[in-house]
């Protein structure tokens, strides 16, 4: 597919990830050397977060490179059912992840809950909105959110809105984003007058503020599960970068970003 590049792979690929804590001192210096590249699928909302815990890897490891696929989860999982060449998925919700174990296409034993998030109502930073209820006003003429069939934040945001009876009637509002930092960018630019977005999106922005967060009782547990896909020819390299992920140091990396640190 046009967005995943052609990585190198070699036979012994599944010997290395050689110095990656914690798995230092585990090979000979003879495959230090040789290069290989992870190909990770993640949700839109992991996009800086994972940028900067990949640099901390790779340059501790000159023979590690990632090359990474960001968007809607549920895009991102249908993509990996038609075969896309994916190392790594991370999920923002169970399902698309739940439809890929279903299909038999995760490495069994890999799946891991890695992070979870919290859901916010933002506007642009001169809006006098102040809550959930404000949307109805006539001066919100369009309210971004992704699109529920495919993006968990859509989804979380419809459940939302239906629990505080919106959902109908704001509906002729509703402008529909691939993605949830398309959702952002709405905002940001003045293209909606309201949205919603994970936490970690808004702080991301200086351009927006958040107006109300949606009680957690409103939607569905905003968790990011990550697994490895079947199939995958760099397997055991990818089983220990899910394993660094749930490490401290890319904790560390998550928790600046916004996110918190799911249960094990």
């Amino acid at each position: 597919m046009g967005f995943l590049r052609q990585y190198s792979i070699c036979r012994a690929s599944r010997l290395l990830f050689p110095a990656l804590a914690p798995f230092s001192g585990l090979l000979s210096t003879s495959y230090a050397q040789v290069k290989i590249t992870l190909t990770v699928s993640a949700a839109a909302s992991l996009k800086d977060a994972l940028a900067e815990t990949e640099a901390v890897c790779e340059r501790g490891h000159a023979n590690i490179k990632f090359s990474n696929n960001f968007g809607s989860s549920g895009t991102l999982a249908a993509q990996i059912d038609q075969g896309a060449p994916v190392d790594i998925f991370i999920s923002a919700a169970a399902k698309p992840m739940d439809d890929l174990a279903a299909s038999g296409l995760i490495v069994t034993g890999t799946r891991r809950n890695l992070l979870r998030n919290t859901l916010v109502l933002i506007a642009p930073l001169d809006s006098k909105l102040r809550d959930f209820q404000g949307l109805t006003d006539k001066s919100i003429r369009l309210i971004a959110l992704g699109d529920p069939t495919s993006v968990p934040a859509g989804q979380y945001g419809k459940q939302t809105l239906s629990s505080f009876h919106l959902w109908e009637r704001l509906s002729a509002k509703f402008v529909l984003g691939k993605d949830v930092r398309q959702v952002l960018t709405y905002v940001e630019t003045g293209n909606a007058d309201a949205g919603l977005v994970y936490a970690t999106d808004a702080q991301a922005s200086g351009k927006v503020r958040v107006v109300a967060t949606a009680p957690e009782s409103t939607h569905d547990l905003i968790e990011y599960p990550v697994a490895v896909i079947k199939g995958s020819r760099n397997e055991e390299a990818s089983r220990r970068f899910v394993e660094f992920l749930r490490g401290t140091t890319a904790q560390a990396i998550f928790v600046k970003h916004g996110f918190t640190i799911a249960a094990p």
